[in-house]
């Protein structure tokens, strides 16, 4: 047995000409930009809905349940930080009732930019919304995708259960171990 201890990933900073993005109107929500933490130069890319809860109400950073259960099962799936980078579909944590359709259709450009400069090994979709943003369509869920790689805009790319769903629903945790095993599997194949 062993002690996971969960640590602050470090933030990659938003670059400079999209740091001031207006256009999907998130920004009015009064959350900043998060482009993404972990290592910049991983071979795996983590896609998550938006970022969660960062600081507490003082302002002191933290390490949210999801961020806490996904670090869990990627120390258990025998990866490390330096494997990883996680981003998001939504670059600003929405905190009131938005059009969600629109908004992640033109946060995508930022998405797609990411993937272009970072080029991955590997990209992993955790949760049905960045899994039907990424691959573009209103039909996939996670729960049919796990366990196999697609190609989806030239990226291999599985999916996985959200850590708050495997929070919420612990009978999820084995099957989230089991996603993040395959895609660690899945990377050390394509290397």
């Amino acid at each position: 047995m062993y002690d996971f201890c969960p640590v602050i990933w470090p933030e990659e900073p938003t670059p400079d000409d999209v740091k001031a993005c207006e256009e999907c109107g998130l920004y009015k929500h009064g959350t900043r930009m998060v482009w993404g933490e972990g290592n910049p130069e991983a071979p795996i890319i983590i896609i998550l809905d938006n970022p969660g809860l960062r600081e507490d109400s003082k302002g002191k950073q933290f390490i949210c349940g999801t961020r806490q259960t996904l670090q869990k099962g990627v120390y258990d799936a025998g990866l490390t930080m330096d494997d990883l980078y996680v981003t998001y579909i939504l670059k600003r944590k929405p905190t009131r009732s938005y059009d969600k359709e629109q908004t992640r259709k033109i946060c995508m450009n930022h998405l797609e930019q990411q993937l272009k400069t970072k080029d991955p090994a590997l990209i992993l979709c955790l949760g049905n919304v960045a899994v039907r943003s990424f691959f573009q369509s209103p039909e996939v869920d996670v729960k049919t995708l796990r366990g196999t790689t697609h190609d989806v805009q030239g990226y291999p790319t599985t999916a996985a259960y959200h850590p708050l769903a495997v929070r919420r629903r612990p009978n999820l945790e084995p099957l989230f171990r089991e996603d993040l095993t395959y895609a660690a599997n899945q990377y050390r194949e394509l290397r």
